[in-house]
């Protein structure tokens, strides 16, 4: 395919390698696009809502992933064309914004694409679509604000928090039990939270699990657990009122920098030398004791000598723990982590009421729980479960309740979900696309018909008539300008999504909204595509 001629029509060339590139340009290159970000969206489609599938993900070296998170089957889905991978940015985006409602954005920004298609057939230029877009998700917006209510929630009245946080795991695979996650997920995000700034620090939440049990086990700790057991069999299981000093220097004689050799000829030099070695681990077990140690954290190991010295001193030891968890336990316990044995002193030893060691069922898997800390503000989700998929997956799921949870604590207004804040939305729209005279109005209908996919997704996914069910909730919102109405996926037998207590934040939605809107029109502006030769 050449790409220029000259006024005679022989090709001339100006790009290198121009005949092995491809090139699309104009309508097409819109359609294409648009084409690229609808199969995208087609896929994330079945699994929005309480009733919404499941997707099943096998990657190149064999691990399988099942999940509805829309951001995770997205970025393990390992797309190819361009225009989908703006759509998986858009996901992600979501994810970190706000952690959840990742499916219904990407849902929204193909059906926007959608209504775009049929207006770019009529003979609409797509810049006059991206400004009446750009109008529309702007009235969108401001609605959202005009429907939304407050939330008051304090450290004793939790229950708003925990219904909202139960409407996001609704529609996860962790649904049968969503009132306990939710609650310990709630509980988790007050325990680390700064109500005066409002603002919440989620690094200080450990989601750990292990496989076995049911997920009804799953607990929330106040402190640490750290996949680690007592370096020594014999050594106490549990320690009341412990002083734990948090080390990473290792627990051995210090080897010196540049190459060595020590030649030992007779027994007696090498007498000394094991004398010498011994009395330092000895000095060392000595400098913990002397400063009032009760529990040793290492992160690096030590050898067996030093093990038995420890356990005859009465001294309990963990040794290999990672730098992440050292750090947690070092905030839990208000310790300071110790890089050199000469710098131990009293002031920097942390305290935990209790530490504990907890074996799981036949295996031979210990834990050391670290609880009633100085400093409650580092807490842990222990998650139990059948296999490792499923905890995976509430790992997951409780990452995205926990976001929702600090949402609300950052901003506590929240809309009506199941629909219900789409249909208001798409209503207003609507009605506002009268006051526009221009091309624009086209747009803006096509937005408000847009906004209708959520609720007929959901429709759809739970087995009802979509079109039946969409536009008996549309009517019922209209007459009686109420828009609490959504569509009822549980099959309850009420719309009012505020007796069946479906609950989203509103920053989720608005951003849901924005960030749809944004991507679609950086879509319609691509007109011309150029693609390198494959080789």
């Amino acid at each position: 395919m050449a790409l220029a001629f000259d006024e005679y029509g022989r090709p001339f060339i100006i790009i290198k390698e121009q005949e092995q590139k491809t090139r699309l340009r104009g309508l097409d290159a819109q359609k294409a696009n648009i084409s690229a970000g609808r199969s995208v969206a087609r896929i994330l489609r079945t699994s929005l809502g309480p009733k919404g599938m499941d997707k099943m993900l096998s990657s190149p070296d064999g691990d399988v992933t099942i999940t509805n998170d829309g951001a995770t089957i997205l970025e393990q889905m390992d797309v190819d064309n361009q225009i989908a991978k703006l759509m998986v940015e858009l996901s992600r985006s979501q994810d970190y914004e706000i952690g959840d409602g990742t499916t219904g954005v990407v849902v929204m920004a193909g059906s926007l694409l959608e209504q775009a298609e049929k207006l770019l057939e009529r003979g609409i230029h797509p810049i006059r679509i991206a400004e009446g877009y750009e109008l529309a998700s702007r009235i969108a917006v401001e609605h959202l604000e005009r429907i939304a209510h407050k939330f008051e929630f304090g450290e004793n009245n939790i229950e708003s928090l925990v219904q909202t946080c139960m409407t996001t795991l609704s529609s996860k695979i962790v649904n049968r039990c969503k009132r306990k996650l939710a609650e310990i997920s709630v509980k988790a995000v007050l325990a680390v939270a700064d109500l005066e700034r409002k603002d919440v620090n989620l690094d200080l939440i450990k989601v750990d699990g292990k496989v076995g049990g049911k997920l009804e086990d799953t607990e929330l700790i106040y402190g640490i657990v750290v996949d680690k057991d007592m370096s020594h069999p014999q050594m106490p299981k549990q320690i009341q009122d412990a002083n734990i000093a948090i080390l990473t220097c290792p627990f051995e004689p210090p080897k010196p920098k540049t190459k060595h050799k020590v030649d030992i000829d007779t027994v007696e030099k090498f007498e000394t030398l094991r004398k010498q070695e011994q009395q330092y681990f000895d000095d060392m077990v000595q400098k913990c004791k002397d400063v009032g140690a009760t529990l040793v954290i290492c992160q690096w190991g030590f050898d067996d000598e030093a093990n038995h010295l420890l356990m005859h001193r009465n001294l309990p030891a963990v040794r290999w723990v990672g730098g992440v968890e050292l750090e947690l336990i070092a905030i839990a316990t208000g310790g300071r982590i110790v890089p050199r044995f000469q710098e131990l002193t009293a002031e920097k030893l942390g305290k935990a009421g209790l530490v504990r060691e907890k074996s799981f069922g036949t295996t031979k898997d210990r834990m050391l729980y670290i609880e009633h800390c100085a400093n409650s503000r580092a807490v842990t989700i222990f998650i139990r479960g059948g296999n490792k998929m499923m905890i995976e997956e509430t790992k997951r799921s409780i990452h995205d309740a926990l976001c929702v949870a600090r949402n609300l604590i950052r901003n506590n207004s929240i809309v009506y979900g199941g629909g219900s804040a789409e249909i208001a939305c798409s209503i207003a729209v609507e009605a506002a696309a009268d006051r526009y005279p221009g091309v624009e109005q086209y747009a803006i209908r096509a937005f408000a018909d847009a906004l209708d996919a959520i609720p007929m997704a959901l429709a759809e996914n739970s087995g009802l008539q979509p079109i039946e069910t969409l536009s008996a909730v549309k009517s019922q919102q209209i007459k009686e300008n109420n828009p609490h109405c959504g569509i009822d996926c549980n099959d309850v037998g009420t719309t009012d999504m505020r007796e069946q207590n479906v609950f989203e934040t509103l920053i989720g939605k608005q951003q849901q909204v924005l960030l749809a809107t944004q991507v679609v029109k950086m879509i319609l502006k691509i007109d011309d595509v150029i693609s390198a030769a494959e080789f």
